[in-house]
């Protein structure tokens, strides 16, 4: 295992969001679901895609929906073709913002289903709230996360490993972003890496990031024993002050 990050010189976390709780005290909770087992990726984004279309009717709940996927790599509307480098797993090309990504078993992707009209029609305000709340969600496992200007997801130094050209300190990814909006309903979402076979982000250039000292990583590659179900834990204890109450559905 990797020794523990110090990030005391490298990452700096974002000063905290603005609210993104639903302005009307009579709103109902947003739908917490958690799915079993592998879902296969297409499946997975027509059925997202089909209740942010009732969300955004006013047919349905808002809902977050924690997933897994088996391997797979999608491809976000600004993907480079140079940036798959190895084709070793289906390709998806998604409607998602952001570029080249990998999801596979021992990484939670949460698909984020909101109506801003209820909230806060701020797009970056929504995008610095998600950061806000892997962040927080990672601190409860003593990882100290962090954003970069021009680098989206959240990072961690890594000071146990060789530094850039010109002595830029090492750092890896452990969380990704990549989202949608259509008639102020979000889709899409994150996805933070627990314990997945890091090796499979080599087919790729995640997220167009090709420095040898960006790399990638995981709770497990940092020495963090947290399963999915303590993460999940972690994202729903810290989604409330930013997004409001939850109902949680079988």
């Amino acid at each position: 295992m990797a020794g523990v990050p110090d990030t005391s010189d490298a990452v700096t976390p974002r000063p905290p969001a603005r609210d993104m709780r639903v302005k009307r005290a009579d709103a109902p909770p947003v739908e917490w679901a958690v799915a079993r087992g592998l879902l296969d990726y297409p499946a997975a984004v027509s059925e997202m895609e089909a209740r942010a279309a009732s969300i955004a009717a006013g047919e349905a709940a808002e809902r977050v929906w924690l997933v897994e996927h088996p391997p797979i790599y999608t491809a976000g509307a600004s993907a480079k073709d140079e940036d798959l480098r190895d084709a070793r797993f289906p390709v998806h090309r998604s409607g998602r913002g952001g570029q080249f990504t990998y999801h596979g078993p021992g990484q939670r992707v949460v698909y984020v289903m909101l109506d801003l009209t209820r909230r806060r029609q701020d797009l970056r305000a929504y995008v610095g709230a998600l950061e806000v709340w892997m962040i927080a969600a990672l601190a409860r496992f003593r990882v100290e996360g962090g954003v970069r200007d021009g680098r989206v997801g959240v990072w961690v130094a890594r000071p146990d490993k060789p530094r850039g050209i010109g002595g830029a300190p090492a750092e890896d990814k452990i969380a990704a972003i990549g989202v949608k909006v259509r008639r102020w309903t979000t889709y899409h979402g994150l996805a933070i890496n627990v314990a997945p076979d890091l090796s499979h982000f080599a087919g790729i250039v995640p997220c167009g990031i090709a420095e040898a000292h960006f790399g990638v990583t995981s709770l497990a590659d940092l020495g963090r024993g947290a399963d999915m179900a303590a993460l999940d834990a972690a994202l729903k204890a810290e989604f409330a002050p930013l997004f409001g109450p939850l109902a949680e559905i079988a």
